[in-house]
């Protein structure tokens, strides 16, 4: 005990010194391990949400930003897939298509158009308001809700594209008429609307008078004008053109059983065909495979740099004891034996140790509480 007093007497007294080896040290000891927890959990959050989902329809090009698209809500765009090619999985019986546009955004989150199937399809609830039910509605994911501190029977207005628009296609301004639950998911960084509302923001569908001028707006608001719909002009709202050719970024597609899922995958093995039908969890495991191949490579470069910083620590560690020397000496003359002295030093190395070690236990338990919604973070994020 008296060995315990002793060295934590001579830390306290060079405290910075003391703080700073004891910050580094846990600083080893936790970044292994908040590294490997977080890619794990990136890793099952990544698998299970393709695993989840079926099979994905889109325009033959790539498939990971279909998947990302299609599952993620990420900025790239698929080539659009023509609404002709979603009802013709509706025709054939086999399975249901729920389409998806995701091709805007505003406040830096995704305006993703869809149907009411896809709600049910993900089991998304609602902590309040109602689903869509009007053109223009809006209901929005948790952190949505969060990170742009709105609330129900708040509105959102779509960006444009550009702010000169030659075409007259301008923003829509939404009524929000519900938040979703959290679910630790992109689907709580994404705004949904019915996807004739997503057509209108795109321009296919307009109404008429609906416009809100400059002389609308307040003062110290941007002269920039928008759509409105409402229940007075909700009626002159229309589309132009056949619905086979309106776009959609991709079709969730739930097979009725793995009989009608084989018949369908057939149905898209022609490479000539303008559309393709693919397995999410089959892209999805191969592009965590990809990424977890550097994963590897971290680790050793973690293992090397952490072999590194400990040996960095035993040198300073050693030399501080050389530069004690004098100290000793003067220890030993009053008469502590070698013994004693090694105790005292070996005693000091514990202390930091101990309070390295809980402080990296304590940091890593908070990354093990939040992993899922840190995860989920970096991937919006990335994505």
């Amino acid at each position: 005990m008296n060995m315990l007093y002793l060295a934590g007497a001579y830390l306290r007294y060079y405290w910075a010194r003391s703080l700073i080896l004891v910050f580094v040290v846990a600083l080893i000891l936790f970044v292994p391990f908040a590294t490997q927890t977080l890619l794990a959990t990136s890793e099952r959050i990544l698998v299970s949400r393709g695993a989840s989902t079926p099979l994905v329809l889109g325009s033959r090009g790539s498939q990971i930003d279909l998947t990302m698209s299609a599952l993620y809500f990420s900025k790239e765009r698929p080539k659009p897939l023509p609404m002709g090619e979603v009802e013709a999985i509706w025709d054939s019986g086999l399975a249901t298509p729920i389409p998806m546009h995701n091709m805007f955004s505003t406040g830096g989150f995704q305006i993703v158009g869809t149907t009411l199937d896809y709600f049910d399809f993900r089991d998304l609830t609602l902590t309040e308001g109602n689903g869509l039910s009007f053109l223009g509605d809006a209901v929005i994911g948790h952190n949505v809700a969060n990170a742009l501190g709105k609330r129900l029977g708040d509105t959102l207005v779509s960006a444009p594209e550009n702010l000169f628009d030659l075409d007259g296609v301008y923003p829509l301004e939404m009524p929000i008429v519900g938040i979703l639950a959290p679910t630790n998911s992109p689907d709580d960084d994404a705004i949904f609307v019915d996807i004739k509302t997503a057509w209108v923001i795109q321009g296919i569908g307009h109404g008429h008078e609906n416009v809100v001028t400059a002389a609308d707006l307040d003062a110290e608001a941007a002269v920039l004008h928008y759509q409105r719909i409402t229940p007075e002009n909700i009626d002159s709202f229309h589309f132009h053109g056949a619905q086979d050719v309106y776009p959609a970024t991709a079709a969730i597609v739930v097979p009725h059983d793995t009989r009608s899922a084989i018949i369908l995958r057939g149905r898209y093995l022609d490479s000539t065909h303008g559309a393709q039908l693919i397995v999410p969890a089959s892209v999805i495991q191969r592009l965590v495979d990809r990424i977890f191949r550097v994963q590897t490579l971290l680790n050793l470069v973690i293992a090397i740099t952490t072999l590194a910083a400990f040996a960095a620590i035993g040198l300073a560690i050693f030399l501080s004891n050389r530069l004690r020397a004098q100290e000793i000496a003067t220890a030993i003359k009053l008469g502590a034996h070698s013994g004693m002295v090694l105790r005292i030093l070996a005693s000091e190395t514990v202390i930091l140790l101990v309070l390295s070690s809980s402080i990296a236990a304590a940091s890593a338990m908070i990354v093990s509480r939040n992993a899922e919604n840190w995860s989920s973070w970096l991937l919006a994020v990335g994505t």
